[in-house]
C-alpha cells in the first residue's frame, strides 16, 4: 500500500473543469485555447509515465475540433493544463445548418478524457453549454419607412413600407433561405404596379447574397399588400464570415439594401427604381462565455479574440456548466478513448405556406 502511494497509483487523475477561448484565426483554421483543470487525488504528483488527455469540441453533434496531449505531469490536488486544438473553418457551414434547423440553438459540448499510464484507467468529463441566437430578427422591422421616387411630377412618398416579417426557409450546405414579407401601402389615389425587387446581403462587408426577382404586383389606392420575397444567403460563404466575426470580437454588422421598380404611369411619372434604406443590424455572440468586454479583445493582424453569444439581433447564450462525476471511470479501461463527434445529417427546413392575399415571387437567387 505504501508503494502504491509512493508511485501515485491510488487514484487516477481526472479532468474536473474546462475553460475555452478563441485564439489565432486564419482563413482556414481557428485556434481554441483551453485551460483544463486536472484533479490528482494522490498524495504525490504523477510524473512516472505521465497522463494523457484526449479532448474534443462538438456543436450539435457536428465535430468541430479534437486533439490529444501526452506526457502531462500533474501535481497533487488541482493543476491547470494549457491545451490547444484547431477548428477547421470548413466545418462552419455544417454547424450553421444544424443551428438554424434547430431553431437557432446549439448544444456546445466539450469532452475531455484523462488517462493515467500507471493506473491504466480513463476518467472522462463532459461540459455542455447552450448557445442561442436570434439572427432572423435582423431581417424584421416594424418601423414604417416612406419610399420616395424624387420625381418632379409625382409627390413623395409614393409607397410606405409599413413593416417586414421574416422566417427561415430551406437551409442546407448550399443555400440558406430567408422568407421575407414586405407590407407595402399605396397612399396615392391610383394603382401602383411593383414589377421587381432586388437586394444585396453584406455581413461585415462580405457579400453573402445578391439578386433580383421579377413578378408584377399591383397595389390598389389606399391598400396594403404583402409582397413575399425569398432572399438567399450562400451557406458556403459562412466560413469566410466566421473569420471576420471572430476578428471583430464576435460581432457582425449585417447590411441589406433593397430596391423596388415601380410604375407611376397612372400618376404621370413613368417607371422608377426606388432604393430602400439599408437594413442595418449588429449581431453579437459569446460562444464559450469568455468573451472580453468591449475594447478588451485582440483585434490585431492575427485576428484573435475570445468566444461567445447574446440576443436581439444580437444573440444570447445560456451556460449550463454541466460536469460529469469526476470519479467515474470509462468503460474503456485501456485509456484509448478519444472523443469523436459524428456530424449530424443535413436537415432541411420547409418554408411556410403562402398566406391568402399575398403575392409570392419566384425566389431571389444570385
Amino acid at each position: 500500500m505504501g508503494g502504491a502511494f509512493a508511485l501515485g497509483v491510488v487514484g487516477a487523475p481526472s479532468v474536473v473543469g474546462v475553460e475555452n477561448r478563441f485564439g489565432e484565426v486564419t482563413n482556414e483554421t481557428t485556434t481554441i485555447d483551453s485551460d483544463l483543470t486536472v484533479r490528482n487525488p494522490n498524495p504525490v504528483g504523477v510524473t512516472l509515465g505521465g497522463v494523457t488527455i484526449d479532448y474534443g469540441v462538438s456543436m450539435n453533434d457536428v465535430s468541430m475540433a479534437n486533439g490529444s496531449k501526452e506526457g502531462v505531469s500533474v501535481g497533487t490536488g488541482n493543476t491547470s493544463v494549457p491545451f490547444t486544438t484547431v477548428l477547421d473553418n470548413s466545418r462552419i457551414p455544417a454547424w450553421w445548418v444544424s443551428h438554424v434547423s434547430n431553431g437557432e440553438h446549439t448544444d456546445l459540448r466539450v469532452d475531455a478524457t484523462a488517462t493515467s499510464s500507471l493506473a491504466e484507467r480513463s476518467y472522462s468529463t463532459q461540459v455542455s453549454r447552450d448557445v442561442n441566437t436570434s439572427v432572423i430578427e435582423a431581417f424584421r422591422t416594424d418601423e414604417p419607412k416612406p419610399l420616395n421616387a424624387s420625381s418632379p411630377v409625382v409627390s413623395d412618398p409614393v409607397l410606405i413600407l409599413e413593416r417586414t416579417e421574416a422566417e427561415w426557409g430551406t437551409v442546407n450546405e448550399e443555400r440558406t433561405e430567408v422568407e421575407m414579407t414586405l407590407h407595402l401601402r399605396n397612399p396615392k389615389p391610383y394603382p401602383i404596379p411593383v414589377s421587381e425587387i432586388g437586394y444585396d446581403i453584406y455581413m461585415n462587408n462580405i457579400t453573402m447574397g445578391s439578386g433580383e426577382a421579377a413578378r408584377t404586383t399591383t397595389i390598389a389606392p389606399g391598400e396594403t399588400v404583402a409582397v413575399e420575397a425569398t432572399t438567399v444567403i450562400r451557406t458556403g460563404k459562412l466560413d469566410e464570415w466566421w473569420v471576420s466575426h471572430l476578428r471583430q470580437n464576435q460581432a457582425t454588422d449585417l447590411r441589406m439594401p433593397f430596391y423596388l421598380v415601380i410604375d407611376l404611369s397612372n400618376g404621370g411619372g413613368g417607371e422608377h427604381r426606388i432604393e430602400l434604406d439599408s437594413y442595418e443590424r449588429t449581431i453579437e455572440t459569446d460562444v464559450f462565455g469568455t468573451k472580453p468586454a468591449a475594447g478588451g479583445a485582440d483585434t490585431g493582424s492575427n485576428g484573435s479574440d475570445d468566444g461567445g453569444e447574446s440576443n436581439d439581433g444580437t444573440a444570447t447564450d445560456t451556460p449550463t456548466g454541466t460536469t460529469t462525476e469526476p470519479g467515474t471511470p470509462d468503460d474503456n479501461a485501456d485509456g484509448d478513448s478519444t472523443p469523436t463527434a459524428t456530424p449530424s445529417s443535413t436537415p432541411t427546413a420547409t418554408p411556410t405556406s403562402t398566406p391568402e392575399g399575398t403575392t409570392t415571387d419566384d425566389g431571389v437567387l444570385f
